[in-house]
């Protein structure tokens, strides 16, 4: 699929990143170039949520890795491209042109790619990113890390996937996920496609870890005989 985009960039501010900003390398030497971030339009009832979203953006820019995300202005999404912009790093906001029409959108980002739909948006924010961490959010958030969870399963990609939050917001969610391993829908190799971090450094780190191995995708129907 070949999404039909429209850019919008900002002027080059002529900041240097200099030595401190070079993307770090993970465990193989691998840096991680761009991050696709899935997070809320909602702030949430807690500030560690915006405060978590606001450390990963300015630690990003730091880096010097490019942040991809929803191009939202708001709550979490605003938190984490407010943080970016303010460091002098790089983000690309994807957005549908419907959302666009709504005002969802911002317009001062590193670059903004509209798009015709919502199923063009997740693929294009696929295709320009080296991994994927998820920010405390609602359905949408989770929409998008469940789907990219399952291609992953399906061995459409082999990027890592990693959950951010430091107060527990995710704990839920990988109980769930332990528990459907139990219960024999997820394989252990499945179960370990999502990583849950406490802390900005360590996902990071585990965002930049190699591509999971390629396998045999799952067998998916009744048992054969």
């Amino acid at each position: 699929m070949t999404p039909n985009t429209d850019s919008g960039r900002r002027p080059d501010s002529g900041h240097d990143p200099g030595p401190d900003h070079a993307p770090g390398p993970g465990p193989a030497g691998r840096a991680l170039g761009t991050l696709c971030v899935f997070c809320g339009a909602s702030a949430g009832v807690r500030p560690a949520h915006v405060q978590l979203a606001a450390r990963l953006g300015q630690t990003c820019a730091r880096r010097g890795v490019r942040v991809v995300y929803g191009a939202g202005g708001v709550g979490v999404m605003g938190a984490l491209s407010d943080a970016v912009l303010a460091g002098g790093g790089s983000i690309t906001g994807v957005i549908p042109q419907a959302l666009m029409d709504r005002e969802y959108g911002r317009h001062d980002l590193t670059e903004l790619r509209i798009v015709g739909s919502m199923h063009e948006r997740k693929a294009l924010m696929h295709s320009l990113s080296d991994a994927f961490l998820a920010l405390p959010g609602g359905y949408g958030t989770l929409e998008e890390l469940f789907e990219i969870t399952a291609w992953a399963q399906l061995r459409l990609h082999h990027k890592r996937i990693v959950l951010l939050d430091d107060g527990g917001f995710f704990s839920p969610l990988s109980r769930m996920l332990d528990h459907a391993r139990d219960e024999g829908f997820l394989s252990d190799a499945d179960r370990q496609l999502v990583r849950h971090a406490k802390s900005v450094d360590d996902a990071l780190r585990l965002a930049a870890l190699p591509p999971v191995p390629p396998a045999e995708p799952p067998v998916i129907g009744p048992p054969q005989t």
